[in-house]
């Protein structure tokens, strides 16, 4: 089984006047620190640069908020549209998987009958496949390094975020989608993405059952909505694809008094999980808690060690 390791998860922001407002949220409340940022300058926009972005980490999790500028603001611009086709409220555009060799992950993915997607000129940094091939998750095959990445230094460590942030964010359990079935998240993760199995729950406070599969150093948990009018049950129908994240955090007590302290409204549970509500967290629902579920494995990225693929004659 190939065990892929996450570069990034990224979501849009349709109107870019909004982006410098949602990286400072994630900044100031979860200590974001900047990687790297792209924008439109004269010269990038000569080149025909066509969206902005920060690269933020928390701990040792990539996001990457991404609005469309430059010649990506007009409408028809493909990039453009699609960002602001992408926004809103639990919508995400993606994961970005590393891999060692794009030459031996394109045949792997497609012998599962995933088909491939090269922009133009980047041939030999990543592919896609699109969402509607991985029940609604965007999926970026990447080979080349992120912009000044701090990963890829010996010596970084994220053990910041768990000691002296009041979160305690000790890293990304897992990334939560949204399932019309168990047996259709297993068809997709276990026998097509060879994604081992890692058993299945109830989430009770949210009315789903969850299955869970790990990715390579964090777990995909695919929830089933028992009711097509719950929350995941309309984001089923509506969204589909990535719903949340779900950070492991030291205390759960002490991360929930932070951010009621900074008047952040909260639900869910705090001796479960719980997560600032989306509405005060720029869409996003990022979970937190201090429980680890049965088989899971321990948190911390493993960019390091990029997916391998078995070469095929």
């Amino acid at each position: 089984m190939p065990a892929i390791p996450l570069a990034h998860v990224s979501w849009a922001i349709p109107d870019n006047a909004d982006r410098p407002a949602c990286d400072a949220f994630f900044i100031d409340v979860f200590g974001a620190e900047t990687a790297h940022e792209m924008l439109v300058t004269p010269e990038t926009a000569d080149m025909g640069f066509d969206r902005e972005e920060r690269l933020m980490m928390i701990g040792d999790t990539m996001i990457i908020p991404i609005a469309p500028a430059g010649a990506g603001a007009k409408d028809g611009a493909p990039i453009g549209d699609m960002l602001r086709r992408s926004g809103g409220q639990d919508r995400w555009l993606g994961l970005a998987l590393k891999v060692a060799s794009l030459a031996e992950a394109d045949p792997w993915f497609r012998a599962r009958g995933f088909k491939l997607h090269y922009d133009p000129g980047m041939e030999s940094y990543y592919f896609l496949v699109g969402r509607r091939q991985a029940m609604g998750v965007r999926l970026e095959i990447l080979v080349q390094d992120l912009p000044d990445d701090p990963r890829n230094d010996p010596a970084w460590t994220p053990v910041k975020w768990r000691d002296e942030h009041p979160l305690g964010i000790e890293g990304l359990q897992s990334i939560g989608v949204t399932a019309p079935s168990a047996q259709d998240a297993r068809n997709l993760f276990a026998t097509r993405l060879e994604w081992p199995e890692l058993g299945t729950r109830k989430l009770a406070g949210e009315g789903a059952d969850c299955t869970a599969f790990h990715m390579g150093d964090t777990v995909i948990e695919a929830t089933v909505p028992a009711s097509d009018d719950s929350p995941l049950g309309r984001h089923l129908r509506e969204i589909q694809g990535i719903q949340c994240l779900t950070f492991k955090v030291k205390d759960a007590t002490a991360a929930a008094g932070y951010l009621r302290g900074r008047g952040l409204p909260l639900i869910g549970e705090v001796d479960d999980r719980f997560a600032i509500a989306p509405e005060a967290a720029f869409g996003r629902t990022i979970w937190f808690t201090d429980k680890v579920p049965a088989g899971y494995p321990p948190v911390g990225s493993k960019l390091g060690e990029p997916a391998r693929f078995p070469v095929t004659a």
